[in-house]
């Protein structure tokens, strides 16, 4: 049994009191709420709109609410959003100018805000340290995700019951969290108790908790924590093949599996929007009627736009089955050269929200089976 470092422990009654502090530290909360049959992000008022007492069944193509016994908070797997459409969202203004006054407005206008994220997931906070990487990591730094980026508090939830689509495990993303938080969360519940072991990342992080009740964790109850989350590792409902992925996207660029994919992918795009590392955008000017005001925003885009590689003579991938396959390889593949690491989390989304089940652990294993990357 592996015991973890020091930690308190807090009842769940305590959420209210976590999210009362954070507010009053200046925060906006977002956390996952149950909405029109999912549980989604949103602004949270108090602990009460937190999603208790549910679960959700997933498969390919496939995702339902359904209520459980107890009145566990966490006990869900990945929604529709990720934590993307906080830091990242889909539309954010990049300028503003008006023709009367000469006056251009750079970026977003108003106050800067402040985020506390309540429930991330392993696999979101290794998405948003991926994001962090791309888009302010480099020489040029995303002023849209910057602003919304700095500053913000994540409070991260530890997996202990991992989804029917999750293989996070596989990829080295979870379901126990790493680095990249304030505070970690491991729910614990039972007919007697319903609680948190809760330990702190950072030192903005220790500030929050010791103004939360709570007691010193015992070594049973950390123990029982870890328990749990090294218990859901091996209970994920898929994984990734174990070979060199970067190397099996070079070595099946030109496979024939391509064309099966090809038949069943509708190119709508789905996967891209719902994925936490997707990132592409394109731009956007409008103006209004009489020419007075004209703004440009950057809008989410996805390479499976028929138009997203389009040059002056035309698409670059005018064909389903390249457009996939660019997905996929850069996902796996070449996101290793640019940015040292893959660009999948395992969280599962994309085979959950594939209108037609296409699931991309079952297609990273075709191609290994068909290509076999060689161990030396």
């Amino acid at each position: 049994m592996t015991v973890e470092p020091a930690a308190t422990v807090i009842d769940v009654s305590v959420l209210d009191r976590l999210v009362d502090v954070l507010q009053a530290e200046g925060f906006t909360v977002v956390g996952p709420t149950v909405r029109d049959g999912a549980i989604v992000l949103a602004e949270l008022d108090s602990a009460a709109a937190l999603p208790y007492g549910w679960g959700v069944d997933t498969e390919a193509g496939h995702y339902r609410l359904r209520e459980r016994a107890d009145r566990a908070v966490f006990a869900h797997s990945a929604g529709p959003q990720s934590w993307k459409s906080v830091l990242h969202p889909a539309r954010a203004r990049m300028w503003s100018a008006d023709r009367a006054t000469g006056q251009v407005t750079a970026g977003e206008t108003g106050e800067r805000p402040r985020y506390a994220l309540l429930g991330v997931r392993p696999c979101d906070l290794a998405a948003i340290g991926t994001l962090d990487r791309v888009l302010v990591g480099g020489a040029h730094r995303d002023p849209a995700y910057d602003r919304r980026r700095d500053g913000a508090f994540v409070i991260a939830v530890e997996c202990t019951e991992p989804g029917a689509t999750c293989f996070c495990a596989s990829m080295g993303c979870g379901p126990g969290a790493g680095a990249g938080f304030d505070l970690a969360l491991t729910e614990l519940v039972d007919a007697e108790e319903h609680r948190f072991v809760v330990r702190a990342g950072t030192p903005a992080g220790a500030e929050i908790l010791a103004q939360l009740p709570g007691a010193p964790a015992d070594d049973a109850t950390r123990g029982r924590a870890a328990d749990a989350v090294t218990d859901a590792a091996g209970r994920m409902g898929r994984a990734m093949p174990d070979t060199d992925l970067r190397q099996l996207m070079i070595d099946s660029r030109e496979s024939s599996h391509w064309d099966d994919v090809a038949a069943r992918c509708l190119t709508c795009g789905n996967c891209t929007m719902v994925c936490p590392t997707c990132f592409c955008v394109t731009t956007e000017d409008v103006t209004d009627l009489a020419g007075d005001h004209a703004e440009r925003w950057r809008v989410w885009d996805s390479c499976f736009a028929l138009d997203f590689t389009n040059l002056h003579g035309g698409g670059v991938r005018t064909s389903g089955q390249s457009r996939y396959r660019q997905w996929i390889s850069h996902k796996l593949g070449t996101w290793y050269d640019q940015f040292g690491s893959s660009g999948c989390v395992g969280c599962g989304r994309c085979i959950v929200w594939c209108p037609v089940g296409i699931d991309i652990t079952q297609e990273a294993a075709a191609l290994a089976a068909l290509h076999p990357v060689d161990a030396g």
